[in-house]
């Protein structure tokens, strides 16, 4: 079998630690999402919900908790989708070119790329969950050694699999446009829908019908309930809105999410395959 991917890879991985203000600026980021947005708004939700009553035997979570996990997976959202944008300068300085003429098969090219992404994507979120226990967020509150240990693989896998859906994407976008300004409007375009039609930072109990279709469907929103499911458990209260969370429901983000990533992987490889650099 062979692995031609891991030189893609490791290169990848390479420039991600050699350049300095790359690895900074994506430690530090969430982490500022967190620690500025998140306490803001969690002091006010609380606030303005604190005279909500809650159900008797429902445990309470706060509001920083409950939008500690749409941080992880709005993070993960705009580094994967911009993670593509390695394809667009090797294009630009003719790198590709090189690449596609070597022996390494194009599907290789692609994956190494996204599994790159995938290991930068799962470094942040253990930042995000290791400070976001220092300010307050209670994931895997009154959980088992045991039960800690599954519920962060459950973590790591759906933030894995979405990663490579939007990687895949963003890949085939910058393989099909001709400059960072169009890869850059284009990404504007498709991630803010995403993130605003989805229950990253607030419940979507409260959605015109449409949207709340919409959001059912919405790769991000399947990502932040499934991590919400394995942080906060499967029966809780946030600001008055009672949640519980089904085996089948993390079924269907596991699928969802798995079928959104195989989708945009054919679309990846259709476009690598059509690439004449």
């Amino acid at each position: 079998m062979s692995f031609e991917f891991r030189a893609i890879y490791w290169r990848e991985m390479v420039k991600y630690f050699r350049y300095k203000s790359m690895l900074i600026t994506s430690m530090v980021q969430p982490v500022m999402w967190l620690a500025f947005f998140g306490l803001a708004m969690s002091d006010s939700f609380e606030k303005l919900t604190s005279l909500v009553p809650s159900e008797p035997g429902v445990p309470v979570v706060a509001y920083i908790s409950y939008m500690g996990a749409g941080i992880i997976a709005m993070d993960v959202l705009f580094s994967s989708l911009f993670g593509g944008t390695t394809l667009m300068f090797d294009k630009k300085f003719s790198l590709l070119r090189e690449t596609l003429a070597s022996p390494v098969p194009r599907s290789h090219i692609i994956l190494g790329i996204g599994l790159s992404a995938v290991t930068k994507a799962l470094f942040q979120t253990f930042i995000i969950i290791g400070f976001g226990k220092l300010v307050g967020m209670e994931f895997f509150k009154g959980y088992t050694l045991i039960e800690t240990l599954i519920s962060m693989v459950g973590i790591m896998l759906l933030v894995a699999i979405f990663t490579l859906g939007f990687l895949f994407l963003s890949g085939s976008i910058a393989i099909t446009v001709e400059n960072p300004e169009g890869m850059q409007s284009i990404l504007t375009l498709v991630s803010m829908p995403i993130f605003f039609v989805s229950n990253a930072l607030y419940p979507i109990d409260g959605f015109p019908t449409f949207l709340k279709v919409l959001s059912m469907f919405n790769p991000l929103t399947l990502l932040a309930g499934g991590i919400r499911y394995f942080a906060l458990g499967t029966n809780f209260s946030v600001m008055g809105n009672h949640y519980i969370y089904t085996t089948v429901d993390i079924v269907v983000a596991f699928l969802g999410l798995i079928f959104f990533a195989l989708v945009m992987l054919s679309a990846a490889m259709w476009r690598f395959n059509k690439v004449d650099i």
